[in-house]
């Protein structure tokens, strides 16, 4: 069966994705407040690694940038933030339309709930300080079926 990397049309599908995710939280007057300390200029490509090794791809994120333990700690520490996490899940709902792929409904519907359980469950979950997570932890793997594995 086709991953769900593949299906997105593989990085570049998943760059343009990102691309267009991160052009809707800068402009959102509460989720762009996570990015107003400044970014790395290379988020988007780093997000598109990222997303691509979560979706089926290649291991790309890990190999060039880092592991989940560096991105859930980039995440954490902030307290609580449920109205940015839902902005944030909307942003992306926008996106998958702005670059074409809301289009097949069973793509948009396993790349809006793989989205929304990363932003609500792994990068939400150390809220209190970065400290408390845990190290060496793996970027959890996305499939049509959801969650692989247990994380």
């Amino acid at each position: 069966m086709q991953t769900l990397y593949d299906a997105a049309g593989g990085y570049d599908g998943l760059l343009r994705l990102a691309g267009a995710w991160h052009t809707r939280v800068l402009a959102d007057e509460v989720v762009s407040h996570a990015f107003s300390h400044g970014y790395h200029p290379q988020h988007t490509e780093r997000l598109a690694a990222y997303f691509a090794e979560a979706l089926g791809g290649p291991a790309a994120y890990s190999s060039q940038y880092g592991n989940e333990t560096m991105v859930v700690r980039m995440h954490s520490g902030n307290g609580v933030h449920e109205e940015m996490d839902q902005r944030a899940i909307a942003c992306f709902d926008r996106a998958l339309e702005d670059c074409g792929l809301a289009r097949d409904e069973r793509l948009r519907r396993a790349l809006h709930d793989y989205f929304a359980w990363a932003t609500t469950g792994p990068m939400a979950r150390y809220h209190r300080s970065a400290d408390d997570v845990p190290d060496g932890l793996e970027i959890p793997k996305w499939s049509w079926e959801g969650l692989v594995g247990d994380h």
